[in-house]
């Protein structure tokens, strides 16, 4: 059946709807330059000069129905209505222009109450494969019943925003109206940026449902009722440490906690794959195969082999598959509700212990300041690591001001009852440049004994600058690890460090203060 696209103000006649993955190969090695299949198969594809999101170019309109909905600032940048118009023309003009376009209709979110339908509309075989896995899969049935979507995404990528335009302060733009319910990417091919968008929306629309919506991963034990979320920046594990062998994969990124339980939003997963190795995350490496996206990575030209220790392009090389492609992928990916609640941050500091217990207060303080560290970069004596904050573990994403979310996430737990932990994979022995990274053989087991109960019976002390509950015992992690005061030749650099580092916590939170309550305050480090 013909398929058109003129309620969208594009006449292109050649317009390929939900091709299958043999399809965008054949179109991608033909029309898109650096395309390749890799040796597992999988299809290699670049980027260009854009290899990781442009959140300074992100820019939410300013509208009366939402304007006081959102919280403004460096995250969500106003945008005139009457700019995102020129952009948004200026992206259907360019899209007009092409030969051929691709559309992807799918869904976000498995929980059908509460599901969207999402249109993708790009020229880029890479792009409409991309959202194809990330985006959950209609039946033919569903296809033919779609109907008017709920939200369209017109990427233009290959077209530079106007950068004299009011408002814009480069060639790229990223743009979300909520009451066109669309969403316009120009200037930059990184298809991360329809994944995240997309993501933005719903973490605009769900909390207005009484729905949390979480940057975060989700497994579940052999019981139904075994179920856990991890919420981490990039770098802390949240991906490696969900695809667990002997749990099913609800989801590794984005999902939401409904009065139900809960749902991921995607129907495939975006994993790092910078130093990726079938040793340390075989479910990871073998889902890598026909159909899935290698992005920006090396390869040798005869063999097609992938180099994953190579940083040519980017640091942040990436592959995208279905989630079916995980051998224990639950699908549908819905499940009860949480039983554990782990916050995991990459400590470089070698200040937090490596499994804590959180009270509630703690919880959402924890959750709001969205702790972990970045490691110094290539400069040669350079080895001080840097804090850093992303507000709920996703900061770039969230459209309420946090103590939204975390006002949601805290009636969960405490109608749950879930128990709530922070899980140090940073490092352990000093900070980066003397300790070294926390094993993940240890890391491994802490998760193990969160999900066991193991850590349920064992006494606990306090720390005394975090006021965390530190287990003193863990199966299989020496009792030493577990306090990282004793992980330390030089106790007074230790008891330094910890202060220096609290501090950073009370500085980034001086911005959330006014909104938090007494609970959130209290549980702050001391200093």
């Amino acid at each position: 059946m013909a398929f058109d696209l003129e309620q969208h103000g594009i006449s292109v006649k050649s317009i390929l709807r939900n091709p299958p993955p043999s399809m965008l190969y054949e179109e991608g090695l033909r029309r898109e330059k650096g395309t390749a299949i890799s040796s597992t198969g999988a299809l290699i594809a670049y980027s260009g000069a854009k290899t990781g999101r442009s959140p300074s170019d992100k820019r939410v309109v300013g509208n009366a129905a939402s304007e006081n909905d959102i919280w403004w600032g460096p995250v969500n940048i106003k945008l005139e209505e009457s700019v995102f118009d020129i952009i948004r023309e200026r992206a259907v003009d360019y899209l007009n222009t092409r030969e051929q376009l691709f559309v992807i209709d799918g869904f976000a979110g498995w929980d059908e109450r509460y599901r969207l339908k999402v249109r993708i509309i790009c020229e880029r075989a890479y792009h409409a494969l991309f959202m194809r896995n990330m985006l959950i899969r209609p039946t033919a049935e569903q296809l033919e019943d779609f109907g008017t979507p709920d939200f369209v995404v017109y990427n233009a990528g290959r077209f530079p925003a106007n950068s004299r335009t009011v408002g814009m302060t480069s060639k790229t733009s990223v743009a979300v109206s909520f009451e066109y319910k669309e969403f316009v990417i120009m200037g930059t091919e990184y298809a991360g940026e329809m994944k995240k968008g997309v993501f933005t929306i719903m973490n605009y629309l769900m909390p207005k449902q009484g729905v949390l919506s979480m940057h975060c991963s989700a497994n579940e034990g052999e019981d139904p009722d075994d179920v856990s979320i991890f919420f981490g920046l990039s770098g802390t594990g949240k991906t490696t440490l969900s695809a667990d062998p002997h749990r099913q994969l609800i989801g590794d990124d984005e999902h939401c906690w409904t009065d139900e339980g809960v749902f991921n939003i995607e129907g495939g997963c975006y994993a790092k794959c910078i130093n990726l190795s079938r040793d340390a995350e075989p479910e990871i490496y073998d889902a890598i195969r026909y159909g899935a996206i290698l992005e920006n990575v090396e390869y040798d030209p005869e063999t097609r082999a992938v180099d994953y220790t190579s940083s040519k392009y980017t640091q942040n090389t990436r592959c995208s598959y279905p989630i079916e492609f995980i051998p224990n992928a639950k699908v549908p990916s819905l499940a009860k509700q949480p039983k554990n609640v782990l916050f995991l941050t990459a400590d470089a500091f070698s200040v937090l212990p490596p499994v804590s217990k959180l009270t509630p207060g703690q919880a959402m303080y924890h959750f709001i300041s969205g702790y972990t560290a970045k490691v110094a970069g290539t400069e040669v004596g350079v080895t001080e690591p840097e804090a850093t904050f992303s507000a709920c573990f996703g900061a770039p994403f969230m459209v309420w001001h946090p103590t939204k979310y975390a006002e949601l996430l805290a009636e969960r737990i405490k109608r749950t009852n879930a128990s709530v932990w922070l899980v140090n994979t940073g490092w352990s022995g000093g900070p980066y440049g003397v300790g070294k990274r926390m094993s993940i053989k240890h890391t491994r087991a802490i998760i193990d004994a969160i999900h066991s109960g193991a850590l349920n019976d064992v006494e606990y002390v306090e720390d005394p600058i975090f006021g965390v509950s530190v287990p003193k015992t863990c199966p299989n992690v020496p009792d030493q690890v577990l306090q990282p005061v004793n992980t330390w030749a030089d106790k007074a650099a230790y008891e330094a460090t910890a202060k220096k580092l609290a501090q950073s916590f009370h500085d980034n939170f001086k911005q959330y203060a006014d909104q938090a309550s007494p609970e959130i305050l209290a549980a702050a480090p001391r200093i």
